[in-house]
């Protein structure tokens, strides 16, 4: 079965952005960018919200592109419609089911791209199977949090850890079924 894994930057606070969206603050080049990238490569499917794949539009994300173009896109939003000729494929309900289709289809693992009320609401559906954080020397204070307002507790197997020159330390954790902490 293949697994959802929530790859993600992330303050030492747990913010993966400010308020508005923006990641100013956080390290974008060095070493664990370049792991990153190559980490990207291994994934076939993409999952995130509608205000995580809209991020990309400043950024030259065409609405209905893919933002990754190897990957398959699943957009989940209640709100989000694309035209004829769309490269991504909105899921605006039975959102569990979907996921869970994906989980038993076949290919490599899925990348939670995020954001946090979405990882949130997979983590709070145990659908999240791997974290891989890579944590960032700054506090933000206050921000979107790394899974939202969820509030669910859930024990964590490290896999790993890297720390980076740059002050980046790269995390990454199975989440342990059937158990709580």
């Amino acid at each position: 079965m293949r697994k959802i894994v929530y790859d993600v930057a992330v303050t030492v606070d747990n913010f993966i952005s400010h308020e508005d969206g923006s990641v100013d603050g956080l390290v974008m080049q060095g070493e664990h960018a370049a792991d990153y990238v190559e980490r990207l490569k291994g994934y076939d499917t993409v999952v995130m919200g509608r205000r995580t794949y809209e991020w990309g539009y400043p950024f030259g994300l065409v609405p209905g592109k893919r933002a990754y173009p190897h990957m398959a896109h699943y957009i989940f939003s209640k709100t989000l419609r694309f035209g004829e000729g769309a490269e991504v494929e909105v899921v605006d309900r039975d959102e569990i089911a979907a996921l869970k289709r994906l989980k038993e289809g076949d290919g490599t693992d899925i990348y939670l791209c995020g954001g946090g009320a979405f990882a949130g609401f997979l983590l709070d559906n145990d659908l999240i199977d791997q974290l891989v954080l890579k944590v960032n020397p700054i506090v933000f204070g206050h921000g979107v949090r790394l899974f939202g307002g969820s509030t669910r507790k859930v024990e964590l197997a490290l896999l790993g850890a890297t720390s980076y020159a740059n002050g980046v330390s790269l995390l990454r954790y199975d989440v342990k079924r059937g158990s709580a902490a």
